[in-house]
């Protein structure tokens, strides 16, 4: 039986697309970078900074790194009230209802903690959730499987009582690598196709879908 709900943030709770496809236009106008379409950064949604980075350009000189990061924090902070991430459809009444009926509800992201931890509250999703896990939390970010396997740890639960919710392959491939149960979302950043080939269990197309019955989804 599933106890445990682990949820991706950006794509799954919070659509930041806009708001991450912009910071990063500007970020390649500042360097002089090779701009990239809307599809390639938002296939790099999910992963840390630096890797995403790395994904758009991975012939580029390790020198320009910090630069990058910093001016993409930079506008990052800059362009977020500018550039306002709503919460997706049925996510509160969702989260809600899944919390009354005593599922532990958690965040794994790989956005720095502090950052999450402020969308959280700004939203009024941070009374959601008893545990919030971001990428300076761990060693090695998603797709590794450690930020699952330390949320079970943390909270004694066994891979069997815990699902990862996710909008990208590689939150599908985290919850995999840590032998639980995963449930892609089709209505963020990457489609029900690229969810199912990255082996998700389920898929559901509105978070409202989630666990309207006792047992989990049975779209595959």
């Amino acid at each position: 039986m599933i106890k445990l709900l682990i949820f991706d943030f950006d794509g799954t709770l919070a659509d930041t697309r806009e708001l991450i496809v912009e910071t990063n236009l500007r970020s390649m106008r500042a360097l002089g970078l090779p701009e990239k379409d809307e599809g390639s950064i938002c296939a790099t949604i999910g992963l840390p900074l630096v890797d995403g980075f790395l994904k758009m350009y991975p012939d580029i000189s390790a020198d320009i790194i910090p630069e990058w990061v910093r001016t993409y924090r930079e506008l990052f902070e800059q362009l977020k009230g500018q550039f306002v991430p709503g919460v997706f459809p049925h996510v509160k009444v969702t989260l809600s209802n899944l919390q009354e009926r005593g599922f532990t509800l958690t965040v794994a992201s790989s956005r720095k903690t502090s950052s999450l931890k402020e969308f959280l509250e700004n939203m009024g999703l941070a009374p959601f959730f008893s545990y919030v896990l971001g990428v300076d939390d761990v060693v090695h970010a998603k797709p590794h499987p450690e930020p699952v396997l330390k949320t079970l740890k943390d909270l004694g639960f066994a891979p069997e009582e815990a699902m990862v919710i996710g909008d990208m392959p590689v939150d599908i491939q985290m919850g995999l690598g840590a032998g639980v149960w995963t449930c892609g979302v089709s209505y963020g950043n990457a489609d029900r196709q690229q969810l199912l080939d990255a082996g998700a269990h389920y898929v559901i197309d509105d978070f409202g879908e989630l666990f309207e019955e006792p047992s989990p989804p049975r779209n595959r």
